[in-house]
């Protein structure tokens, strides 16, 4: 009997791998949502009529070179300035605005009206208009009364104010916020409007206008 010499190294012996073969489990389809469907359906029709529509408007305002409405001040009447002390003012102003539309084949529709009344940077009064619709090429005269009570004004403008008022040389501004809505058959498209006015007018309390210098713009 033959016996492993002492210093004999022993080879383990490992064993061999054992590898679990796993099959991929395919899984069914999902069918997509008929709501999905008809969602993205409606998204694509939404988006093709805004493109159209915008094409038109395009095709439109090309074709048509719409123009804005006008803003005008076409008579005033001053009728009185009162400083109840240095600082405060008292004061009533009547003015005959006119707003026309010169487009051949757009209607006008004036859906806010905001009139402000301004001694330089100074708010003096203000009012507000109803809407209304101007047809084409037609114009409006609108008579807007401002009364303005106890307004505060600083002592450099109250000062230069009563000096204008004894040159009989009074100028005040205004200006007018205006939304307008242009329509031209099926198709309407809205904007803002500004228009400023300065005026110079001889003093109360039979001011009436001497020289004006009106502008419109978007």
């Amino acid at each position: 009997m033959s016996y492993p010499h002492p210093h004999q190294q022993r080879i383990p012996v490992s064993e061999p791998n054992v590898r679990k073969s796993h099959k991929p489990i395919l899984l069914r389809p999902r069918r997509t949502n008929p709501i999905i469907w008809c969602g993205a359906f409606l998204c694509i029709i939404f988006s093709i009529i805004l493109i159209v529509t915008g094409i038109a408007i395009l095709i439109i305002f090309l074709a048509v070179k719409p123009k804005h409405p006008l803003f005008d001040a076409t008579a005033v009447s001053l009728n009185s300035i009162y400083l109840d002390s240095p600082e405060y003012f008292n004061g009533d102003f009547t003015f005959l605005a006119n707003f026309s539309n010169p487009n051949r084949k757009i209607d006008i529709r004036f859906e806010y009206l905001d009139i402000e009344l301004y001694f330089h940077d100074r708010l003096l009064a203000t009012r507000s208009l109803k809407p209304f619709t101007q047809r084409k090429g037609e114009a409006r005269l609108e008579a807007i009364h401002m009364i303005s009570s106890e307004v505060y004004l600083p002592l450099n403008l109250s000062t230069e104010l009563r000096n204008q008022v004894q040159t009989n040389r009074v100028q005040y501004n205004i200006r007018g916020t205006f939304r307008v809505r242009a329509s031209l058959g099926l198709t309407h498209f809205s904007y803002w409007l500004h228009g400023r006015c300065l005026l110079e007018m001889t003093g109360p309390p039979t001011g009436v206008l001497i020289a004006r210098s009106c502008r419109t713009k978007r």
